[in-house]
């Protein structure tokens, strides 16, 4: 990011030419093409294997609890976030032109389109005729607006057309994955091949990452740079940009310290500050690593030998929830969006901040758990409301330092859970009869969900007898 911003200021005093700009960009739109191609394999793997590791007939009310928890966190974290940057404004200039409200994209006939026709559009998108259809095309209504004379009174008539145009409808491949993924978990042991074949696969993906990544550091040079060419006002976007942080810390903190202490003291009815107090070492360290993976053997210690949290749960909940349970992620996926539209001179309607909301509380279960993920997954977010990916570029120069403080707050948030559930089914749980030296365990792998599976299977005649009625 320093480079591109450093090469992006030389070029600009030399006025480049249009072709010029182009040229440089070149390297991070290439960038940007490898990360669009990897959002649907992710986005496929990474729900089909999270849900369907929580089978219903042996997790019980574990994972019953876990499930209901992350879900309401995350969506209510992603709502948080629309709010604020509603409040905010962040992106709103002084001398921007007068916004207009789109639904649908750029298309001129998305003004004739109503909040009502959005909402219907949502719900028809969730569920689409065709799962290969859904990857390139989605569902959009029209008005069409005719005249006529009758009675010399003019008559208008308005004719409703629903269309398909082009774009990946996401809400049709998420609701299809979510439903495949349960599916899949009721079937215990029938459908271990197909969950093996997902979290296979969600591995591959997650190597394709990280090869990615790789090249990140040049194409992100690069596009830092061409879009510090194609700015014509620089110090008001630095503003901008100082308001998004601002909105996106500020989302992160109500959430981190209000949202989940009261959720927590609510079911609990213990300090939350207390508890949060004996995940400080697992907190710094996912400051310092800006990943909740790498993070999970602190939490199992704090969580365990701190908080004397019964292993069976956070065995259970952290994993899965290093996985599923994104909290930041999905705050930060909410507010980035609007942000980018309002800088555009867009003004989103509510059929859209719907859209976002959703999609951005799936995108963030869709996130890996490695640095800066959220960044991959945001592209479907974009995807979602029609803004341009290469808009994205913007917000990379200060993603870093936010990308560390919403993994800290996802890792505070898969703690708060693990406490929820621990004070939930303690006294239903028999004694623990778990060798001392056991390992921590790791987020969903091959590995991990064959031992997981396993488990499941020794529920019904060892120590987890009692856990498996839950």
């Amino acid at each position: 990011v320093f480079f591109g911003l450093l090469l992006g200021f030389l070029c600009r005093m030399t006025k480049p030419s249009s072709e010029t700009i182009m040229i440089l960009s070149f390297p991070g739109d290439i960038l940007m093409r490898m990360l669009k191609m990897l959002i649907l394999p992710l986005i496929t793997s990474s729900l089909i294997t999270g849900l369907a590791v929580l089978d219903p007939k042996s997790s019980g009310k574990l994972g019953f609890y876990a499930l209901t928890y992350y879900l309401c966190t995350t969506m209510l974290a992603a709502i948080l976030g629309i709010l604020l940057v509603q409040a905010i404004r962040p992106g709103e200039r002084e001398n921007q032109a007068q916004v207009r409200t789109e639904l649908l994209g750029d298309d001129p006939k998305a003004d004739q389109v109503t909040t009502l026709d959005a909402i219907f559009d949502l719900v028809r998108n969730m569920f689409a005729e065709n799962i290969i259809q859904a990857g390139l095309e989605q569902v959009k209504t029209t008005r069409d607006y005719s005249t006529t004379r009758l009675n010399d009174t003019n008559v208008t008539r308005v004719k409703f057309t629903t269309r398909y145009v082009s774009g990946t409808n996401f809400l049709g491949l998420i609701t299809f994955c979510c439903a495949f993924g349960i599916a899949i978990g009721t079937m215990g042991k029938r459908g271990e091949p197909m969950l093996q074949f997902f979290i296979i696969l969600n591995e591959i993906v997650m190597k394709l990452i990280k090869l990615v990544m790789w090249y990140s550091p040049f194409g992100i040079m690069f596009l830092v740079a061409g879009k510090i060419l194609e700015i014509d006002d620089l110090i008001k976007l630095a503003q901008s940009l100082g308001m998004y942080a601002l909105t996106v810390l500020t989302g992160l903190a109500i959430h981190s310290l209000v949202t989940l202490p009261i959720i927590f003291y609510a079911v609990t009815r213990r300090n939350p500050f207390s508890f949060y107090r004996g995940m400080l070492q697992a907190w710094l360290t996912g400051i310092g690593t800006g990943s909740s993976a790498a993070s999970l053997p602190v939490t199992f210690r704090c969580l365990e030998e701190t908080l004397k949290l019964d292993r069976r749960v956070t065995r259970f909940v952290l994993p899965i929830g290093a996985t599923v349970n994104m909290d930041g992620t999905a705050l930060y996926e909410a507010v980035a969006p609007v942000f980018l539209a309002q800088l555009m001179g867009r003004q989103l309607g509510v059929g859209q901040l719907i859209i976002v909301s959703l999609t951005a509380t799936v995108a963030s279960i869709g996130a890996a758990s490695i640095p800066s993920a959220g960044l991959v997954t945001m592209l479907l977010v974009m995807s979602a409301v029609n803004i341009p990916a290469k808009e994205i570029t913007i917000i990379f120069a200060i993603d870093w330092a936010l990308d560390r403080i919403r993994t800290s707050v996802n890792i505070l948030g898969d703690g708060i859970g693990a406490g929820i559930v621990d004070h939930l089914v303690r006294d239903k749980l028999g004694p623990m009869e778990l060798e001392e030296g056991e390992g921590t365990t790791q987020p969903i792998t091959a590995h991990t969900a064959s031992e997981l599976n396993a488990t499941r299977r020794l529920h019904s005649r060892d120590d987890f007898h009692q856990a498996s009625k839950l």
